[in-house]
């Protein structure tokens, strides 16, 4: 990340600084009041509130901050009303020069990159800009009580406070709803890209659920994509304990889905002993809010959520949460010491992060319990596979929310899937998450930037070097490895990576962060350069 204000990219928008007037600082004051606020019961039906000696009011709603060490928690009260949104407004001059990078609602999507200003782009959870001296930042911290984006343009910033519940308004009754608390940090002339993003990201979340030092092993979906045995699983924990030394923190070895096949999974229980006496740890992927085809509607969640999504249990209502807890309580009792939980967000809202924009939940439905916004409810959720699960398990969340996962889970994918049969998308999708995410790591939870596949369909040459980045880079590693693609050749780089992982520090950045899948590396005083390319280049049609 170092030298992101020096770059081309940056230097380019140095020279695209418009003629209006410049600000001395590029530091924009959001922790202070904002200029104005605006509340809606459904977008149709804003509420501009007026400015009184309790905050801000209208129609029964009330918005008030309370600001505190420049951390701003603003509150909302509505007895009377049915909110669904808060939009804040800091009229700001906003100098035009200004890079900006931002987050995504829950994994990414190979789209985190560094762009001028777009006034109508929703940037979810926080961003940062860059002038040619300094990186500033500004976002929520971590547990908030709404879905939060930003907008940045010209004119100033916005926040927008999703308070919905489903795609209805939330009921809050006569209690006092903490939305959300409002930070940024200023950057220092010179300061390296990373320390400030790492620095920032520390200040949204003040408790990081602490776990193992190091999360590795293996994961059988990319070469089997649910068409694997529990033969086949041990020979996979046969592999990783092959190569992975005795006296350290034992890896795991993950069974992902297609282990509810019984003809291929006839004992989970006696399976997870078998891996753990090849002195590998047992773990579990699962998919805890799909409903079964026969449960009874009053369960589910609403159609109107989105018509094709997959029938699932509504976490609301307690008999639905404890039948979706019933594969943790499983997983637990067949002696599974990771559970990685799969699909939440998308079985909640009927959309995938890169759909949602500025609506994670589309209008017209509701949960059962309509006293809570989507976020809480979220938050709720995590916390009952949290107790379930019990403290001496690892948690990983794949398809979960971040920034409000934090707290709860010791690991969490951060990109989408990655590939055993297109290098392309991992490329893409994980090169691209772990240099835009890094900064969480350690701050946040462990970042799993996805599997590293070998596969007899994917490039080695390619595969290879991801596992050197990831390695380095001391983030969570899960390998795909298949049999027919495992020789001597990827054993001992299997063998070095792991070694070299164990050992890794915190001081892992891109060096050409103004690229979407940087190349360029710094580990310590390390410097590498990875080929993600090839003599090709990007592949430009579909993944």
């Amino acid at each position: 990340m170092a030298g992101l204000a020096t770059s081309g990219l940056a230097a380019s928008a140095a020279a695209a600084a418009s003629s209006r007037t410049t600000p001395k600082t590029t530091f924009l004051d959001i922790t202070r009041e904002p200029s104005f606020v605006t509340a809606y019961e459904g977008l149709d039906h804003p509420r501009v509130l007026a400015r009184s000696a309790l905050g801000w009011d209208a129609s029964g709603i009330r918005v008030r901050t309370h600001i505190e060490n420049r951390d701003v928690a603003v509150y909302l009260s509505a007895p009377y009303g049915r909110p669904t949104h808060v939009h804040l407004r800091w009229n700001e001059v906003v100098a035009e020069s200004l890079l900006v990078v931002a987050d995504a609602w829950e994994r990414s999507y190979g789209d985190l990159r560094w762009t001028f200003l777009v006034p109508d782009r929703v940037m979810p959870w926080y961003f940062m800009t860059a002038d040619t001296y300094s990186i500033h930042a500004y976002g929520v911290k971590t547990g908030a009580g709404s879905l939060c984006f930003w907008q940045l343009d010209p004119d100033g910033v916005s926040l927008w406070l999703n308070v919905s519940n489903g795609g209805s308004g939330v009921e809050l009754g006569e209690r006092e709803l903490l939305a959300a608390t409002i930070v940024s940090r200023r950057g220092e002339p010179g300061e390296k890209p990373a320390v400030a993003a790492a620095a920032f990201c520390g200040m949204m979340c003040e408790g990081p659920r602490t776990g193992p030092r190091f999360l590795y092993g293996t994961n059988d979906w990319y070469y089997a994509y649910g068409k694997n045995t529990a033969q086949g699983i041990i020979g996979d924990a046969e592999l990783i304990a092959s190569v992975s030394p005795s006296n350290t923190e034992r890896p795991f070895t993950v069974i992902d889905d297609g282990w509810k096949n019984k003809a291929a999974y006839p004992d989970m229980a006696a399976l997870a002993q078998a891996i753990r006496t090849r002195g590998v740890r047992p773990g579990l992927w699962i998919r805890p809010l799909q409903a079964p085809a026969d449960t009874a509607e009053a369960l589910l969640l609403p159609k109107e959520r989105m018509s094709w999504a997959d029938p699932a249990f509504d976490p609301t209502l307690p008999e639905a949460l404890e039948a979706a807890l019933d594969t943790v309580r499983a997983a637990i009792g067949w002696s599974y010491e990771l559970i990685k939980h799969d699909y939440t967000t998308y079985e909640l809202f009927g959309q995938w992060g890169f759909q949602m924009n500025a609506q994670p939940a589309l209008p017209g439905w509701s949960f059962h319990d309509r006293g809570k916004t989507n976020a809480e409810i979220i938050r709720e959720f995590y916390a009952s596979i949290r107790r379930t699960a019990g403290e001496r398990t690892v948690i990983l969340g794949c398809n979960t929310i971040g920034h409000l996962a934090a707290g709860f889970f010791e690991a969490a994918r951060i990109g989408d899937d990655t590939s055993g049969q297109i290098w392309e998308r991992t490329r893409r999708n994980g090169v691209n998450a772990l240099a835009y995410r890094l900064p969480q790591h350690r701050k946040f939870f462990l970042v799993d930037a996805d599997c590293v596949p070998i596969t007899t369909m994917t490039p080695w040459s390619f595969n290879r070097q991801w596992l050197d980045l990831i390695a380095r880079s001391g983030t969570v590693l899960f390998v795909s490895p298949q049999p027919a693609a495992v020789g001597s050749e990827q054993r001992a780089a299997l063998r070095r990576a792991i070694r070299t992982l164990l050992s890794a520090g915190d001081d892992a950045r891109p060096l050409d962060w103004q690229l979407s899948t940087p190349g360029r590396w710094q580990f310590g005083e390390v410097k590498r350069s990875y080929d993600w390319y090839g003599r090709s280049g990007a592949w430009p049609f579909g993944i």
